[in-house]
């Protein structure tokens, strides 16, 4: 039965809760690895891994051939930039295609059917022994990684804009809290299998592999469809693959424009630009977020629960944050708001590059935070607003495609700043090249379309 036809609060507000659980256990088990991934790089050098070590001659060279002084501690950063990159292209090649066929086939098919890949995924790294099964790993989960964009178009399918923007406060609560806890875990739990004679990251594959089933038991038991049967294949099956493949056709949001109600030149002018400002900020944001945890192991020789420890700050002050004032933001403010966050940025980049002590660490940190809880949920929600009713799982799929174009580039040209010129380098870099999105923002905010 398709309850999206009805337009009760409290359906609105069952799909909302159920969102939020899905999202929640969906990122708990993508953020366990988090503070793992720089000790897992050195697991499998110390090892000798065939694989890892061909990769290390390919850096080697690299290195040799532009005349880099040997930094081994630096090529860490480097391979996992590579790996983050890995991930993120798959994602990008992934997103919009699936949110194009949860518009034709439903939310609720597509999301079992991606859940169900995670799950394959973190089964994999549980039994993984050697670099190219973790490898594995990453393709599988970068392939299957439709969670965000999928729930986000549910909730820009629920009928009332109240309940919409609650909805992406929710979805906004689901990455604080996230974040928050699934470091902390990951790097628990670490540390228990290594007391166990296990491989320190099988108990938090496992984890993982335990979110995943539950999270399909959930979307499988408990989620309505919130697609409506009308609107179900009504959007175009006309030369769509380019649209939702080509890099430019998707800066352009193209596919958008192919069904029978394409917004008009104005929106679609206004689309465009928030679509690049998303991509110029997690392309910058996502240096520093894969960057921070090589670089506190490095400095401040953070071991995996101080990282966890770490991430559960950040992931505090972003609950607070969108518990506090995210969800209370205007519409109509929501650009404003974005613009204030990315300004707390360039400062928050300047302590953290700098920092010759924990505390300064923290306060950069804490100004980090703030930016990171709000620029995404309030740009997601200008995002949604865009497109009719037959678009939303197209309109999320290619901004989710976007921002993981953007964190494909983003940490491998972050990790090769940070390789060749060093921490501080890299990190003013980016701080200074956040005036990019500031100026996308003030064009944006200048446009005519309300």
């Amino acid at each position: 039965m398709n309850e999206a036809a009805g337009d009760g609060s409290s359906f609105s507000s069952k799909v909302i809760g159920i969102v939020f659980i899905i999202l929640l256990l969906d990122l708990l088990g993508f953020t366990l690895i988090l503070p793992l991934l720089p000790s897992i790089l050195d697991h499998y050098a110390q090892a000798g891994d065939v694989t890892y070590q061909s990769l290390q001659s390919v850096v080697d060279w690299f290195r040799k051939a532009v005349g880099i002084p040997m930094e081994k501690k630096y090529n860490s950063v480097l391979f996992g930039g590579l790996i983050g990159s890995l991930f993120s292209l798959l994602q990008f090649l992934s997103s919009p295609v699936t949110g194009a066929l949860s518009d034709r086939h439903g939310r609720r098919p597509l999301l079992i059917l991606t859940t169900v890949g995670l799950a394959a995924s973190y089964a994999v790294w549980a039994v993984s022994r050697s670099f190219i099964m973790f490898l594995l790993f990453r393709v599988i989960g970068g392939i299957c990684k439709g969670n965000v964009s999928l729930c986000t178009a549910i909730v820009a399918d629920l009928p009332c804009p109240k309940a919409r923007n609650r909805g992406m406060a929710m979805i906004g609560v689901a990455f604080s809290l996230g974040f928050t806890v699934g470091p902390l875990m990951g790097a628990y739990f670490a540390v228990s299998s290594k007391t166990t004679g296990n491989v320190f990251y099988e108990t938090p594959a496992l984890l993982a592999l335990t979110f995943s089933v539950i999270d399909i038991f959930v979307i499988w038991m408990m989620l309505p469809e919130t697609l409506p049967k009308v609107i179900k294949g009504s959007s175009s099956h006309g030369g769509d693959s380019m649209d939702l493949l080509s890099p430019v056709s998707l800066f352009h949001f193209t596919a958008v424009t192919r069904t029978k109600e394409p917004p008009s030149k104005e929106r679609m002018q206004k689309l465009q630009v928030l679509g690049l400002v998303y991509f110029c900020y997690l392309f910058l944001f996502s240096g520093l977020e894969f960057t921070l945890s090589f670089l506190t192991h490095q400095r401040f020789k953070f071991t995996s629960m101080q990282q966890g420890k770490m991430f559960f700050f950040v992931g505090v002050i972003m609950a607070l944050i969108q518990g506090g004032y995210a969800r209370r933001i205007k519409p109509g403010q929501h650009i404003r708001a974005v613009y204030m966050a990315i300004m707390m940025l360039i400062p928050a980049f300047i302590l953290i590059g700098l920092s010759w002590n924990i505390a300064m660490l923290y306060i950069g940190l804490a100004l980090y935070s703030f930016a990171a809880a709000i620029v995404v949920p309030c740009l997601s929600t200008l995002v949604a607003d865009h497109g009719s009713a037959n678009q939303k799982g197209t309109v999320m799929g290619i901004l989710r495609s976007l921002g993981a174009l953007a964190r494909a580039f983003g940490p491998v040209v972050s990790s090769s700043v940070y390789w060749i010129a060093g921490a501080q380098t890299c990190f003013l870099i980016t701080s200074a090249s956040f005036v990019i999105p500031l100026f996308l923002l003030s064009k944006a905010q200048r446009s005519k379309e309300e």
